[in-house]
């Protein structure tokens, strides 16, 4: 039989699984790996934790199949940025992970200075905040990189600092030319980052070197972004192909295969341009939209509000009516991102009567998360002119019967569910295997795509009225606080 070993850092866990050559998952480990939070708007990680529980979920999850690991496959949360000494191959302090905010003023500096669009969720001023704010670093050979970087560097024994262009791209790291030809001197030097700290940047399928930490010393073949492993996972790998990972945020992504960008800046309706995957040189495209908060209000209303015991019951909740009475809720928690990018939103309930329970708010929810999708499908139509016929889903809420129902209703077309809910995995391991030969070419998923179920709008789906309804409630939750609205990254 043959075995495909996936190493998935995600931003609370790592998972370790080996899938077969049907996409099968045949073993799965799962470890935790919870980001820090020393302050308000910071989040770290401990480098030398994850590379401890890395090899002992990968090495569990070999120990339960029988026969040799074929290749190995990386996918990772994208934009976290750690720091070690090349030669002990230990973390200089800790690692800053996506959702830290601490640079935001550099952010802003960066672009009154050289009119340069840098996120703070990007990887640039992250690894100039830890270069200039780490003790004892004189003398030191030190390498920076992406946690794809850290997992092939722990895995090799330290005989690989890599990157792939999904996670060394102009967007999701900053410090990357645009056409991905090589890393942006002008950026680095402005904010101090020597190109001999970074990878070695690789293509997504390939084999890169081997996994030495591990028995039979498997080839690494495979290193991707998380959201390019779950749209390649769910087999969108044609043009107007389009997935949403609904987790604690929603990911839209949607196969273009257009030409290289002129820019790494937003589209006009809000998505932005990214390297979906990389094949012998070759880059192939894609555009993104983001949700900044979709499962995480299911979690609010479980920790915060108490109106249910735990994410799965809100569909139970919220089936027990047969609409929301009126109710209609902007899941803005932390703002909005695609398209309005308005990060002084907040969320709002709107509608709320003497008649309105419970399972009205609960139902609201899950409909404004819906909506939420709809809005980031419209947003790569317009930017793309691409038609998306159909939309493929996975995470947490691809469960929720009620929510996939409501996202058909707000999108107005079919939705596919993946047949697991981590395609991140699946991804992962479709393109390990390419690089070793078990698939001669990405469209061989054509074959190999089946969704859990298809759910199509309702018959009695009255789209243009609830569309209405939903921007006049986006409007009401705009621009709540003024200072964090006139932010543009």
């Amino acid at each position: 039989m043959t075995n495909i070993l996936v190493i998935d850092v995600g931003t609370t866990g790592l998972r370790a699984a080996v899938v077969d050559a049907t996409l099968t998952v045949r073993t799965y480990e799962y470890r935790t790996c919870q980001p820090t939070n020393p302050a308000p708007g910071l989040a770290e990680f401990d480098g030398a934790e994850m590379a401890t529980k890395l090899l002992d979920a990968a090495r569990t999850a070999i120990a339960g199949v029988d026969g040799p690991i074929a290749a190995v496959g990386i996918t990772n949360q994208r934009a976290s940025t750690l720091m070690w000494d090349r030669s002990t191959g230990q973390p200089l302090g800790p690692g800053l992970g996506w959702q830290d905010l601490r640079t935001v003023g550099d952010c802003i500096m960066a672009k009154i200075e050289h009119g340069w669009a840098i996120a703070p969720n990007q990887s640039v001023t992250k690894a100039a905040w830890l270069l200039a704010n780490t003790p004892g670093l004189d003398g030191r050979d030190v390498c920076i990189g992406t946690i794809d970087s850290w997992v092939a560097w722990t895995l090799s024994h330290g005989e690989l600092h890599v990157s792939d262009h999904t996670n060394a791209s102009a967007t999701t790291n900053g410090l990357r030319l645009v056409d991905g030809s090589g890393w942006n001197t002008s950026i680095c030097d402005a904010f101090g980052v020597p190109v001999s700290t970074l990878a070695t940047v690789v293509d997504s399928v390939g084999v890169c070197g081997n996994a030495t930490a591990l028995d039979g010393a498997p080839p690494i073949a495979a290193l991707l972004g998380d959201q390019q492993a779950s749209l390649i996972g769910q087999g969108c790998v044609r043009p107007g192909r389009a997935k949403i990972t609904f987790g604690s945020g929603g990911m839209l992504d949607v196969c273009t295969e257009g030409p290289t960008p002129d820019g790494a800046h937003r589209h006009e309706a809000g998505t932005y341009p990214l390297p979906l995957w990389s094949v012998d040189g070759r880059l192939t495209w894609g555009v993104e939209g983001i949700m900044l908060s979709a499962g995480t209000n299911v979690e609010w209303l479980c920790d915060d509000l108490g109106l249910i015991g735990e994410p799965a019951e809100s569909h139970d909740v919220a089936s027990r009516c047969v609409d929301a009475g009126g109710v209609v809720y902007v899941p803005a928690l932390m703002g909005l991102g695609t398209p309005r990018w308005d990060y002084g939103a907040r969320g709002t309930l709107l509608g709320l009567t003497r008649g309105s329970g419970r399972e009205h708010v609960v139902r609201a929810v899950l409909e404004g998360v819906a909506h939420r999708g709809a809005d980031l499908l419209d947003a790569a139509t317009a930017d793309t002119e691409i038609d998306i016929h159909t939309v493929r889903i996975d995470g947490g809420m691809s469960r929720n019967p009620t929510f996939v129902q409501a996202l058909a209703d707000a999108a107005d077309r079919p939705i596919e569910v993946a047949p697991v809910a981590e395609s991140t995995t699946i991804g992962a391991a479709f393109m390990a295997g390419l690089g070793v030969g078990i698939w001669n070419d990405i469209h061989d998923l054509d074959d190999l795509w089946s969704p859990s179920r298809v759910v199509e709008p309702r018959p009695d789906n009255d789209h243009a009225a609830q569309r209405a309804r939903w921007s006049t409630a986006l409007d009401r939750a705009a621009g709540w606080y003024a200072d964090l609205s006139a932010l543009d990254f």
